[in-house]
């Protein structure tokens, strides 16, 4: 099921569950129809690729999508797991910030 998400493209995240747990990374995409995201250094796979005209072929280690369900926004204060809340500034802009510290998340 698509719907909103509070972690977006870019944001440093933590994994929470699963053989991975404990592991931080940069937000590389996120795909919506099935709820998982793909964080760079995470959940990293070995694929078989034949060789094409313009890429080499071989085994090739690359991130798996990791449900969003196991993954936690990192604190920019402390650097650890937080939850996202969401408020508006005085000039009417909204943004998201970390619950554990209060510390603005969007810049």
């Amino acid at each position: 099921m698509a719907g909103k998400f509070k972690i977006k493209k870019g944001d440093r995240v933590i994994v929470t569950a699963g053989r991975e747990k404990g592991k931080t990374g940069e937000v590389l995409r996120i795909h919506t129809k099935n709820d998982r995201v793909l964080v760079q250094g995470v959940n990293m796979i070995k694929r078989h690729l034949r060789p094409t005209q313009t890429e080499q072929g071989g085994i090739v280690e690359r991130e798996a999508a990791i449900h969003i369900s196991n993954l936690a926004h990192i604190d920019p204060k402390d650097q650890k797991a937080t939850r996202v809340g969401f408020k508006v500034l005085d000039g009417g802009r909204k943004v998201r910030f970390a619950v554990r510290s209060g510390e603005v998340i969007d810049t």
